[in-house]
């Protein structure tokens, strides 16, 4: 899972948290999965589509094909176009933007709450969401941070992440992300004598 990212660049983004971590009563998290949606509805609803236009395909080209040929072209064109359509790329080519948006919005927020964000005890949870498959990347904070930071902050950092990745420098995103966040989270919310670790600092593959 996550090839793009080697075991080394894992370690250091793993290190990266911990680092921003010891300044701040604040939690980071990263989290990142491969997609938010199996989407296997699409490839069999596009590959029925286009088994049903067979017959009159066939009708169109003037050549007269029995009932059993027809069958079986059917059948043969299903199982072309439905592996076809499996493959990651163009499975996703099928998806409306929106669509994709959508589903990785949700699974962002439900990560947000199954990883304990909410649960820190001064509601200075940070989320860094990145779904590979949508493109998407997204920072979810809980109340106690969220309040303090400018709009817009969090939307600067997400963009400079998106610019790395399409130069091909997703650990860079990462780590750069990471210490922006830290930055705030350590003017807002610096570390005291007293700083549990509440969550994991290292990256959490989904």
């Amino acid at each position: 899972m996550m090839a793009f990212l080697s075991a080394e660049e894992k370690q250091k983004i793993s290190a990266a948290i911990r680092n921003v971590e010891a300044g701040t009563q604040g939690e980071l998290l990263c989290v990142i999965t491969s997609a938010s949606n199996d989407y296997r509805y699409l490839p069999l609803f596009w590959s029925v589509l286009v088994t049903l236009l067979v017959p009159a395909v066939i009708w169109m080209s003037g050549v007269w094909w029995n009932a059993w040929e027809i069958y079986f072209a059917q059948i043969a064109v299903f199982l072309v176009v439905m592996t076809a359509f499996q493959w990651g790329p163009v499975k996703m080519r099928l998806i409306p933007k929106h669509a994709q948006i959508m589903h990785a919005a949700r699974r962002a927020r439900e990560q947000f709450y199954a990883q304990g964000l909410h649960r820190t005890r001064e509601r200075t949870g940070v989320l860094l969401f990145v779904s590979v498959a949508e493109h998407f990347v997204e920072i979810l904070a809980d109340e106690g941070i969220h309040t303090k930071v400018a709009p817009g902050t969090w939307d600067s950092i997400v963009a400079a992440f998106v610019d790395n990745v399409r130069q091909q420098r997703t650990a860079q995103g990462f780590l750069q992300a990471i210490e922006a966040c830290g930055t705030i989270l350590q003017e807002h919310f610096p570390a005291r004598v007293d700083n549990p670790d509440e969550l994991p600092n290292r990256l959490i593959e989904v």
